[in-house]
């Protein structure tokens, strides 16, 4: 059984999804992007919202997110940003959110309403160990959404994706999402997210959904094929 727990705070919902047992119809998972194989000290891109065909009522959802990630004492911690649409909550809107590991919960931010076609950016990244932060540039300047203390000391793995869950039956539609402008953070520095300077693990398209580079890895669309 699969219970989703929400409630507001300060005008902002925090969800959290505990599973437990079977479902009773299969679910699929869709990674369409790429993660680091090397750490970093964050992650920066721009991500285009898209209205997708997410249904109400399931655990269907659309996320495009940048994140930061390590395995530290025996344990899997991380911090995402991005925006997502999903079938539990948010009635059909695209929501900005941030998830880790921390509170283990996603929080979504509606006091920055979003719209098809339109154009954010997210920063992922630290500037005192152990301490990470995720950032939007919304309207002319950027706002802190969260801050997490993760066990990654100054640096992790960073990835970028389109994640798509069906909640059984068939795929639905995901229209076209750009990610660009993908850029790493090593301390104080940036630099666009290159094959030739970032050892990179990318994922890959599915019968449903396909992934199309333009530039490996800092330019990229993801959806239905």
């Amino acid at each position: 059984m699969t219970i989703f727990r929400s409630a507001a705070i300060a005008g902002v919902t925090v969800g959290l999804l505990l599973a437990g047992g079977a479902s009773a119809a299969p679910t699929q998972y869709h990674h369409l992007g790429a993660a680091s194989t090397g750490e970093w000290s964050g992650v920066l891109g721009r991500l285009t919202v898209r209205d997708a065909g997410v249904r109400a009522g399931t655990h269907d959802f659309v996320a495009t997110r940048l994140m930061v990630k390590e395995a530290a004492h025996g344990q899997l911690s991380w911090l995402e940003a991005g925006w997502a649409e999903t079938g539990w909550a948010g009635e059909g809107k695209q929501r900005v959110y941030t998830y880790d590991t921390t509170r283990n919960a996603w929080t979504f931010y509606d006091n920055f309403p979003l719209a098809d076609n339109e154009e954010i950016w997210i920063s992922v990244h630290t500037e005192k160990d152990d301490v990470w932060q995720a950032w939007l540039w919304w309207r002319d300047r950027w706002h802190l959404l969260t801050t997490a203390k993760l066990p990654l000391g100054g640096r992790g793995q960073v990835e970028q994706f389109v994640e798509v869950h069906v909640d059984g039956g068939t795929a639905f539609p995901v229209p076209r999402i750009t990610v660009d402008n993908v850029q790493v953070r090593d301390g104080d520095a940036t630099r666009y997210w290159r094959q030739a300077d970032v050892p990179t693990a990318s994922g890959g398209s599915t019968s449903e959904y396909c992934l199309d580079w333009a530039t490996h890895f800092d330019t990229w669309t993801a959806g239905t094929c």
